[in-house]
This record gives C-alpha cells, structure tokens and sequence, in this order.
C-alpha cells in the first residue's frame, strides 16, 4: 500500500493520479501510543480531486537478540477510501472481471486474498484471450511473452520475481491458493490485469468501434469497406 502522507509523492486512491499529497488544516498527523505499540492516524488531501485520504500506521518496539530494542512495521491500512479506487472496463468479461473486482476489494484488508485472485483472473486472461496451452501460471507467462509488447511483457514477467514462484510453488500450480505474499505482490498484480484488460479487451474493441464508423461512411459513399 501507497504512504498517504502530506508531501510525499503517491497515486490518489480517488483518482489515480499521481500527486504530491496536500495538507488538510491540523489533523494532518495524530500519534498515539500503547504499551509498545505507536499508532499514527495520517489525514491528507490529492490536489487533483480534493478528496480526503485516512491512513493508519502501526509500530511497535520489540526487542532484539542482541537486547536492542528496535521499532517494526506492523501493518498500514488505507481508512479511507476502503479501498483504492480501480478501472473496471466495461469490455471485460462478466466472469474475470468479478475476481478482479473483489482482488481489488480485499487489497488492503487480506493482500494475500487478494493475490489469490488476482493470480486466478491473470491466468484466466492469459487461456481465454491468447489460447495457451501449459499448466501452470510461470509457464503460461513463458508462452504469452513474445506475443506482448516489451512494456506489458516486462510487467507480467516481473509477476514471477516478485511473487517467488521458486520458494512458493503453490502460486504457480494452483493460483487460486492462499499463501505469503511478498512486499507490493497483490497490488503489482493488479496493476498487471490492468494493461493486460486494455491491451485484450480495450482497445480492440475501440479500434472496432472506430473500423465500424469508417466503414459507415465508405458504404455512404459506395466504397468498399476496410478490413
């Protein structure tokens, strides 16, 4: 998940535009602490929409093996919005878009939920819009490459590093199981289905659209339409 903090650099949740993130008044930053644990509750503002952005961030002290006590990350979450807003293009099948829908859904309150999910709509993507053939997902990405463009085939390649598919075989076998994720997997994920949704679905089908309209104005003046 993106840091929602005044000044620093990050998407909007709202709109998707990548902003420096604009302080709000006073409750820009409130810190709490709890036995060992800190808890800072950050209220920002994207210049572009002028939506409001909660966040929480939680630490907490623990003790070292060399009896240092040391500060640990123990989780952040987006307040609001639930959750960050994504595109859900309407030319998208029913079927593939609803798992990208709740991956997208679950993102910030289970990533490894959502990882899931979003590993079982890449691979449904990649059977029923390129037709390949191999089992597991590594493989599948393996066949799909040459035919992609270098942008979007280094982004679905980057699916297997990121995700360790050697330590964590069940990810690529069975895609749709619950397992550890790694830092940014279930969002680089779903960054992934997005190029991939506009590069499928998208625009072929704008590109038919506007194939259509010229034809129409061919056929008006009796010439023969283009292919």
């Amino acid at each position: 998940m993106d840091i929602y903090r005044v000044g620093l650099q990050g998407r909007c949740p709202h709109c998707r535009t990548t902003v420096v993130f604009a302080p709000i008044g006073k409750y820009n930053e409130t810190a709490i602490q709890i036995a060992k644990k800190s808890f800072q509750l950050s209220n920002t503002a994207c210049p572009a929409c002028w939506d409001l952005i909660s966040s929480l961030t939680i630490h907490e002290n623990v003790e070292s093996e060399s009896g240092k006590t040391e500060t640990k990350l123990q989780g952040k979450f987006l307040l609001w919005p639930r959750q960050a807003a994504r595109p859900d293009p309407e030319e998208v099948p029913q079927h593939i878009a609803a798992d990208y829908k709740e991956a997208a859904l679950v993102l910030n309150l289970s990533p490894k939920a959502s990882a899931a999910l979003s590993r079982r709509c890449l691979q449904n993507v990649l059977i029923e819009a390129e037709g390949v053939k191999s089992k597991s997902l590594a493989r599948q990405i393996d066949e799909v490459m040459p035919k992609l463009p270098s942008y979007i085939a280094e982004s679905v390649d980057a699916i297997r590093n990121i995700g360790n598919f050697a330590a964590h075989p069940m990810k690529d076998t069975a895609t749709g199981q619950i397992v550890d994720v790694e830092p940014g997997e279930a969002e680089w994920n779903l960054d992934v289905l997005d190029l991939l949704f506009d590069f499928y679905y998208v625009q072929p089908a704008l590109i038919k659209q506007k194939r259509d309209a010229l034809n129409a104005k061919l056929q008006a003046v009796k010439k023969p339409p283009v292919k």
